[in-house]
């Protein structure tokens, strides 16, 4: 009798699979704080991205400099778990390039993703992106590098439909500052804060086109920072709007008191978690036809919501079934 399907194989077929990364993207610039970083990767399990920062973490006149300790780090036993990307300059600075010849170069087997910022057109996301992984198969290390792109102004904004589109891209970045600054004194500065940041239409809307565009390309949508870096309950408070009102399933960190609330708030709810498990496991028995399960139907189209559940929940921390957690992912 044939091992019963594992739903990767059974419900992905024909279709792009949904990127399963952490729920928590922790920005650090310089050495020291990567290097903090990473230790605290190694207490709280693979919970968390760490981007190492070129673009506001080197100096001026030391972008070499700067790009080539990103690299040593990476490539140390340090980096234990390979979650670890950078974020480069952005298209109109003279070192972009530079950057990506350095970090794709020397770390491209490791790096988890290259994070681009400023764009302001599908046009620059796109020659970004070639030239990254033009780089990673120059230097033969046979992988696609999964790229990150910022939205943060109001040509990205308008072609974000388009740059989810493009090939390699995994996350969809939204930043507020930026977009902020970008309107010239029309919005607020409270809208680069709570209340703010939820409720200014402009801003609102913004948001909700980002998450939509990558949704629709089986992107993930990132939310930006939380610019409160003591009170951990505001920080859970933001990330829990953002991951419920508005559909991002990823959030910035800029102080590492963020990290722990941001997951809290992003990881799924645990009772869902167990009923996920059963209700996977009774229809890989019926080889993923469709179950009746507490008095429901279930069939493949739910399937597909509780098994991206389930890898989510590994992602964040979640305990999920022990019967579960072995038929699915030992």
């Amino acid at each position: 009798m044939p091992a019963p399907a594992h739903p990767k194989d059974a419900l992905f077929a024909g279709e792009k699979p949904f990127p399963v990364i952490p729920a928590c993207e922790h920005f650090a610039g310089s050495e020291k704080l990567i290097l903090k970083a990473l230790e605290l990767q190694e207490r709280l399990g693979a919970v968390f991205d760490i981007t190492c920062d070129c673009e506001d973490g080197a100096e001026t006149g030391r972008e070499k400099a700067h790009a080539e300790m990103i690299v040593g780090v990476l490539n140390s036993t340090a980096n234990r778990f390979a979650m670890a990307g950078a974020r480069i300059h952005d298209y109109t600075h003279p070192h972009w390039k530079k950057d990506v010849d350095i970090l794709v170069g020397g770390a491209g087997k490791v790096i988890a993703y290259v994070t681009i910022p400023k764009c302001t057109s599908v046009a620059q996301a796109a020659e970004m992106i070639d030239y990254i992984q033009a780089v990673s198969k120059k230097k033969r290390h046979k992988r696609v590098v999964p790229v990150h792109v910022l939205v943060e102004t109001h040509g990205a904004l308008h072609d974000a439909w388009e740059i989810a589109k493009l090939p390699s891209v995994q996350v969809l970045d939204f930043g507020l500052m930026d977009f902020v600054s970008g309107h010239h004194g029309a919005v607020n500065a409270s809208a680069m804060r709570s209340p703010g940041q939820f409720e200014h239409p402009l801003i609102a809307r913004a948001k909700t086109e980002v998450v939509a565009a990558a949704l629709a390309h089986g992107v993930v949508p990132a939310h930006n920072v939380s610019l409160d870096l003591k009170n951990s309950y505001n920080v859970f408070r933001d990330a829990w709007r953002a991951r419920t009102d508005f559909g991002f399933m990823r959030m910035w960190s800029i102080h590492p008191a963020q990290i722990p609330p941001i997951v809290d708030a992003m990881k799924p709810d645990l009772n869902e978690v167990a009923v996920a498990g059963a209700i996977l496991l009774q229809a890989q028995a019926a080889n993923w036809g469709p179950i009746q399960f507490d008095g429901e139907l279930h069939d493949r189209a739910t399937y597909r919501y509780f098994w991206e559940l389930l890898q989510k929940a590994r992602v964040t921390g979640v305990k999920m079934p022990e019967e579960a957690a072995r038929a699915f992912f030992d």
